[in-house]
């Protein structure tokens, strides 16, 4: 029994792996044109520096159980990414919904920890539980702070629209 629960582990572990990488590439790909929005640009940048410290703690948690990220799943979800960053570029309206999807992202994110929490628990895995949490308050920080913002950075949008300004960056 405890095997598959093992698999399941590790299979998820490689699926948060990749799902880090995604939100790297769908960051720096969005980052360069927020000129225009300090305030979510500053707060990407961290969010940036915490996945890129989280996809070393999840690439850390599989190789001590003898198994490397998934170079399938992390390049596709990098693809993805980069069809995302870019699709929103030709949007008018692309930092509104950025933080829509963003919004849903961290989201997936956070019930993907969830998920993992309990069955490092149920594992007994407590160093893998430890650094999942600390995963886990990052991105409920980072899905708080787009639900507490995402109505000013509306208003600074549509202010720009209206006033025939550059929007959408």
């Amino acid at each position: 029994m405890d095997d598959n629960i093992r698999e399941n582990y590790v299979a998820w572990l490689r699926d948060a792996h990749a799902m880090e990488e995604q939100a790297l590439t769908m960051m720096r790909g969005k980052l360069s044109r927020l000129e225009n929005y300090p305030e979510l640009s500053a707060r990407i940048k961290t969010h940036i520096s915490e996945t890129e410290r989280q996809a070393a703690a999840l690439l850390d948690l599989l190789n001590t159980r003898a198994s490397g990220s998934s170079m399938m799943k992390d390049a596709m979800g990098k693809m993805a990414a980069s069809g995302q960053a870019l699709s929103g570029f030709f949007a008018i309206d692309e930092v509104v919904k950025d933080c829509m999807g963003s919004y849903a992202f961290e989201h997936m994110e956070i019930i993907a920890y969830k998920v993992l929490i309990a069955t490092a628990d149920r594992l007994g895995d407590h160093r893998a539980v430890s650094v999942l949490q600390q995963i886990l308050v990052e991105e409920q920080d980072m899905a708080d702070w787009l639900f507490e913002h995402t109505d000013t950075i509306t208003r600074d949008f549509l202010k720009r629209d209206e006033a025939d300004l550059q929007a959408s960056r």
